[in-house]
């Protein structure tokens, strides 16, 4: 088993501006999350969120420190959640088990000091998409099932961003320090996803695009509304986008993303809108 890890700075948007395409996939893409019998993790410095996959074959895989933390167990200061992409698999808390099926979610409070990932069937391995944010302080574990999110329906087919937002961290959900944690998908033939677009300048996010064919791939739009960039973005990728940035996109054919921020608050509300004349 391998735990590897990588460190991105933070980006201003004057510097984003300048950058061509290869500096903004080095800066804002993630292009290798899961990689099988390994634990991956990007330490951003966008309010130190920690975006990491781990995919368990034959053998479990624990959740190792990392030099960034600074702390002997990866959750001594922080929480976690994780999100199952893949086949059936298990999460081991401090030896308690919590069987995720795919898109099940499962949040883990700070202070837990050993955790564990396991696959159902190695042939079909499990896919945990792992999300960390710094917290102040120590919430139980929980299992969050999709049917237990709260759903938002929004858009039209008449504007191609139809789509369902599942809530999984919400009030009548869990409790967390900053991390908040959902997913969307779409009904057939819609492809844009938050649009209009916004910005909330006191949280960062961090988008993972999934279910996407071979050949198909995200547009991803980001940048300062009036300075937009794009980066494109295969299957199980990751974008990590700065509180000054939009974050919208259109595919090329379905797909689902889960959307994670952390910060100030955890108020969905609080987003500054964009008017749609005014992006450029």
């Amino acid at each position: 088993m391998s735990t590897d890890y990588e460190i991105r700075f933070a980006i201003d948007p004057v510097s984003a501006a300048t950058m061509n395409t290869d500096e903004l996939r080095e800066h804002f893409l993630i292009e290798e999350l899961f990689s099988l019998g390994g634990v991956n993790w990007t330490y951003t410095h966008y309010d130190r969120m920690a975006v990491g996959g781990a995919m368990p074959g034959a053998k479990a895989l624990d959740l190792d420190g990392i030099e960034p933390t600074g702390t002997a167990n990866f959750l001594d200061r922080r929480e976690m959640i994780a999100v199952n992409i893949g086949g059936a698999g298990t999460i081991t808390v401090d030896g308690a088990d919590y069987a995720l099926e795919p898109r099940d979610m499962l949040y883990v409070g700070k202070g837990s000091e050993h955790v564990s990932f396991a696959s159902a069937q190695s042939d079909e391995p499990a896919k945990f998409y792992l999300l960390s944010a710094p917290a102040h302080a120590s919430y139980p574990t929980k299992l969050i099932r999709q049917s237990d999110a709260k759903r938002l329906d929004l858009g039209s087919a008449e504007t191609a961003n139809e789509r369902s937002i599942f809530q999984f961290v919400n009030p009548e959900s869990v409790q967390t320090c900053q991390l908040v944690v959902g997913l969307t998908s779409f009904a057939p033939g819609s492809v844009w996803n938050t649009m209009p677009a916004h910005v909330h300048d006191r949280r960062m996010e961090a988008y993972l695009y999934f279910d996407l064919k071979p050949d198909a791939f995200v547009v991803h739009l980001m940048g300062e509304p009036e300075e937009t960039r794009h980066l494109i973005v295969r299957n199980e990728q990751a974008v990590i986008s700065p509180p000054w940035s939009i974050h919208s996109g259109a595919g090329t054919g379905a797909y689902t993303f889960i959307w994670a921020m952390a910060g100030d608050n955890v108020d969905y509300t609080d987003v500054d809108k964009v008017a749609m004349e005014d992006l450029r």
